[in-house]
C-alpha cells in the first residue's frame, strides 16, 4: 500500500488549506483511512479518521468544529479540510490506512497498517 499525501504549506492563523490522500495498492473504498499529525518534540496524535463506506467519521477534540475528513472512493482520494486554522496545528501531518478491512473509525495508529510519507503545515500567528 501506497499512500501519497500533498496540500501542506504555509498559512496565516484563521486561514485555510486542504491536504489530500491518494492511496494505491488496494481496494481503497474497503478501508478505513486516518489523519494523524506530529509536532516538533511530541508524539503522533489522532486528527481525524474516515469510516471505509464515508458513514462515520471521528475527530480530536481539538479539531472538532474546524477540520473535516473526507474520501472519494472513485478517486482512492481522502481529504482533510481544515479552517480556522491555529498556530498549535503546525505540524507534519500523515495519512493512514486501517489495516483491515471494513471497520469502524480507528483512532490509535497502532490499529493503522500503513502511513504515508507527510505533508508539513505551517500555520503564522
Amino acid at each position: 500500500v501506497q499512500l501519497q499525501a500533498s496540500g501542506g504549506g504555509l498559512v496565516q492563523a484563521g486561514g485555510s488549506l486542504r491536504l489530500s490522500c491518494v492511496a494505491s495498492g488496494r481496494a481503497f473504498a474497503n478501508y478505513a483511512m486516518g489523519w494523524f499529525r506530529q509536532a516538533p518534540g511530541k508524539e503522533r496524535e489522532f486528527v481525524a479518521g474516515i469510516k471505509w463506506s464515508g458513514s462515520t467519521t471521528d475527530y480530536a477534540d481539538s479539531v472538532k468544529g474546524r477540520f473535516t475528513i473526507s474520501r472519494d472512493n472513485a478517486k482512492n482520494t481522502v481529504y482533510l479540510q481544515m479552517d480556522s486554522l491555529k498556530s498549535e496545528d503546525t505540524a507534519t501531518y500523515y495519512c493512514a490506512a486501517d489495516r483491515l478491512r471494513w471497520q469502524e473509525v480507528p483512532t490509535k495508529a497502532n490499529d493503522y497498517g500503513y502511513f504515508g510519507q507527510g505533508t508539513l503545515v505551517t500555520v503564522s500567528s
